[in-house]
């Protein structure tokens, strides 16, 4: 079998949604992380990632099981000037677009080729200026 020309080979990256759907074991998430680990790839979110996903409703075992299984990385000084260089670059603006773009900076930081599961194609795409595979979930 042959893999799909979006297929990760360095890094798959989970944004909110993808963190979510993880959490809530969809079907295509579940798939993405199946084949990362088969061919022990890094499984990373950002920090700044945990702000969206985490509310009242959310089956914390679950999220924390989930977490347990990825890297959390930290938004750091360098990543949130990264991100900031990002959304100037892409013309977004940082009060909208912040957590989208500190997601994009810890991304492009990762070893690559990096994936991105998502729900906002257009704006990762837009802020990761095609170096990085952008999947909607």
């Amino acid at each position: 079998m042959s893999r799909s020309p979006a297929a990760p080979g360095g890094t798959l990256v989970l944004d909110s949604e993808g963190l979510a759907k993880a959490v809530l074991r969809d079907r295509s998430v579940t798939g993405w992380l199946a084949l990362a680990r088969a061919d022990d790839l890094r499984v990373i979110t950002s920090a700044a990632t945990l702000v969206e996903v985490v509310h009242p409703r959310i089956n914390r075992p679950a999220l924390e099981w989930t977490l347990a299984r990825l890297i959390v990385e930290p938004v750091t000084e360098p990543v949130a000037r990264h991100a900031a260089a990002l959304l100037a670059g892409a013309g977004l603006h940082g009060h909208k677009y912040a957590i989208d773009a500190m997601l994009s900076a810890t991304a492009l930081a990762a070893p690559g080729p990096v994936t991105i599961l998502t729900s906002d194609p257009d704006d990762l795409a837009a802020l990761c200026d095609g170096h990085a595979t952008v999947i909607k979930v």
